[in-house]
């Protein structure tokens, strides 16, 4: 897996990122860290409390991210949704692009103590996506007859009304394609699309609770999309007013608002937006 943190100036955050996740010394994990300014050494309070805990970033040089590297990595891990933004503009693949946690403050002009806690933060989180087979690579294919107890299992902890082996059996008779992400070939998550007369309608995308955050939501649909653009008009779904996670995630593949429905969903009873993808 090619893996790539992403901050500023790569002086401070990203690389402290690249050099503790290469001390985890992960099979078939490649590591490195850019920025969008590149040839500065890295910051000396990095260096500090990097050095705190026994590793030596005090040879990295800055670097700027390149098209290639951006075409290239299979996760490129940004320091702020601001990163991310700048990366779509430089042509990334949206499915690649995550934020590590809930973002990581530039420590950069701060007192020591505040380089201790940056560090602490990106350390938190790393060690979050380790423990959940982040950096284990996910794949996605056309679900068999034999995953469908793994489909129910996703069903049953995502959905109040979850569908049972026997509907997802009769859907996929007739002529449902369920595609499914299998992690250290374990089905963590999947997706359902009905193709009707050049048209695609999604039944469902779940992910297990224990693996969400991960991208695995992002991999499944971009893979569908990908898979199918050439045959389909469009794919339309609809989604819970009050998922916004699900909602911006739709939104960032390019689905647009098309309508609504009023009441669609029940236990509890919500309306449903209505989300449409169309393809030239």
């Amino acid at each position: 897996m090619n893996v790539i943190f992403v901050c500023t100036g790569n002086t401070c955050r990203s690389p402290m990122a690249e050099y503790y996740l290469k001390s985890k010394n992960l099979n078939d994990v490649s590591v490195k860290s850019r920025g969008f300014s590149g040839g500065d050494s890295a910051n000396e309070k990095s260096i500090a409390v990097m050095k705190e805990v026994g590793i030596d970033i005090s040879n990295h040089i800055s670097k700027n991210i390149t098209a290639d590297e951006v075409q290239n990595a299979d996760a490129i891990i940004c320091m702020t949704e601001s990163h991310r933004q700048m990366l779509l503009l430089y042509g990334a693949n949206d499915s690649k692009l995550y934020v590590l946690g809930d973002g990581i403050a530039d420590p950069f002009g701060c007192d020591i103590d505040t380089y201790r806690t940056c560090r602490d933060e990106i350390f938190s989180n790393i060690d979050k996506l380790i423990k959940n087979s982040f950096f284990s690579q996910v794949t996605v294919s056309v679900a068999n007859i034999d995953d469908v107890k793994d489909i129910a299992n996703i069903e049953n902890n995502s959905f109040s009304t979850p569908w049972s082996e026997k509907a997802i059996r009769e859907s996929i008779d007739a002529g449902t394609i369920f595609y499914v992400a299998c992690l250290n070939n374990k089905i963590v998550g999947y997706m359902g699309l009905s193709k009707i007369v050049g048209e695609g309608y999604v039944t469902n995308i779940a992910v297990l609770p224990e693996y969400r955050r991960l991208g695995i939501g992002e991999k499944i649909l971009g893979h569908v999309i990908d898979n199918t653009k050439a045959e389909l008009e469009f794919i339309s779904l609809e989604v819970r007013v009050s998922n916004i996670a699900a909602i911006s995630l739709y939104e960032k593949f390019g689905f647009e608002r098309a309508g609504l429905r009023k009441r669609f969903y029940t236990n509890p009873q919500e309306d449903a937006i209505i989300m449409t993808k169309y393809f030239n």
